[in-house]
């Protein structure tokens, strides 16, 4: 037996469906799903935004998710190796190269995405100790946190937690921990959506929201934002999903997993705008998006709500667990890599990719530099890694291929539409999320 095939019986799996979903839904579900999609839903007209949403959820979930969960499945890689298996299986050799785009896109929103788990620590720890509601100025209190080599101490322990996670492996580290957070969070949000909607003047939030505005459905810009929040959303970056997908084993129904990862996504989102726009409407704040909105508009909100303490602290645990699912995916990826091209031990590359993400995070620690350090990942980067991921399968290996690598283990096949669908519409689209955000500085 080769040492590729020894490699693969001895790699770590998910050991059930429903822990592959949860893990899945914990990589999608993100502060793109908590700070930006209420603001997104207000900004382009209310429900109205919610159908080209919807839309793209479709057409993404059911095309570039169920691609990349089968891409991964069929090579048991990660993008390096998936990428070498595609344009090997056509007598070329750049795929390593083209590989490791993707791999340093997860990992530079990696870098910046621990800086800001570190903050949800830090106002978690500020929750419980009341600092944070006591502080006179929320502004003030985030702008010390978020200036340069402000949260140092919180930074690393969120590398620290999520290494942990990391390095106990597929099956008992991130399958059980999103078998335990990502319900975690669906409860505690409903906790705070059923305080949320007892608010005076919660209605007017919820009214901002779900109103539809339908003069917005005839806009471009409403469209291609959509697709940017559709896209973010579902964690398409032709690496995350990918080395999730290679843990995946064959009986498992790929069309029914990306399905329940794109409806629950959703639900996330969802209900994260129901609890956040409202609770800001009713106390009379600008519904900003972005860090202001997590660190400064909201913590201004508990301060005036009763009990306000007590539900700081379920958010925080909340979006916590959010985040840090979120984090162990996309550090994943070139740990991942790591192991597969340099035979690295899992502990070895846990070390090296979190000890190297750490390092690189203190110097952008500063909001400005993070935030330039993040635009220039998810303009550039992400949407090229999912679009070459694409191109990869759907086009390199071919469609007819991937359309029996997705059926394998599903309970039903794929009809004809799929082919066209995949091959067409979900480049088009990704092409269109690359060229619209550089050309509108960022759609997600």
């Amino acid at each position: 037996m080769s040492d590729k095939g020894k490699d693969m019986i001895n790699r770590d799996n998910f050991t059930s469906k429903a822990g592959f979903i949860l893990a899945c839904i914990g990589s999608a579900v993100g502060m793109g799903n908590i700070w930006l999609f209420p603001y997104r839903v207000g900004q382009f007209g209310g429900a109205a935004f919610l159908i080209p949403y919807i839309i793209f959820i479709v057409l993404l979930g059911c095309t570039g998710l169920m691609g990349e969960f089968a891409f991964g499945r069929m090579t048991q890689t990660g993008p390096i190796g998936s990428f070498e298996y595609a344009m090997e299986s056509r007598g070329y050799k750049l795929g390593t190269i083209l590989g490791v785009i993707p791999v340093l896109g997860a990992f530079g929103i990696a870098v910046g995405y621990a800086v800001v788990v570190g903050w949800f620590i830090r106002f978690l720890a500020g929750s419980i100790t009341g600092e944070m509601i006591s502080s006179p100025d929320s502004g003030v209190y985030f702008g010390e946190i978020a200036g340069p080599f402000g949260s140092v101490l919180w930074h690393l322990l969120a590398i620290l937690i999520t290494g942990l996670i990391l390095s106990v492996g597929v099956s008992k580290g991130i399958e059980k921990v999103n078998k335990f957070m990502m319900p975690a969070f669906y409860i505690l949000f409903l906790i705070l959506f059923i305080r949320v909607i007892t608010l005076n003047g919660a209605t007017e939030g919820i009214k901002y929201l779900l109103v539809p505005k339908w003069e917005y459905i005839s806009q471009p810009k409403t469209w291609i934002y959509a697709l940017g929040q559709a896209f973010f959303s579902l964690s398409l970056a032709g690496s995350g999903m990918i080395v999730y997908g290679s843990y995946l084993k064959k009986d498992i129904d790929i069309p029914d997993s990306a399905k329940n990862t794109a409806i629950f996504d959703t639900i996330a989102a969802i209900t994260a705008g129901l609890v956040i726009i409202p609770a800001v409407f009713a106390f009379g704040f600008d519904p900003a998006s972005g860090p202001p909105l997590m660190f400064i508009t909201l913590p201004s909100v508990f301060k005036e709500m009763a009990l306000g303490q007590f539900f700081a602290i379920i958010f925080f645990i909340s979006v916590l667990f959010a985040s840090i699912t979120s984090l162990m995916n996309l550090l994943e990826v070139p740990i991942e890599a790591l192991q597969n091209k340099l035979k690295m031990k899992r502990n070895t590359s846990v070390f090296l990719v979190c000890s190297t993400a750490f390092l690189i995070g203190l110097f952008i620690e500063n909001g400005d530099l993070l935030g330039g350090w993040m635009d220039f990942v998810s303009i550039y980067i992400i949407p090229l890694g999912a679009l070459m991921a694409g191109i990869m399968f759907f086009w390199i290996i071919g469609i007819k291929t991937a359309k029996r690598e997705i059926e394998i283990g599903a309970k039903k096949t794929l009809g004809s539409w799929f082919e066209p669908m995949a091959k067409y519409v979900f480049v088009i689209l990704t092409f269109i999320v690359l060229l619209g955000g550089i050309m509108l500085g960022g759609i997600g």
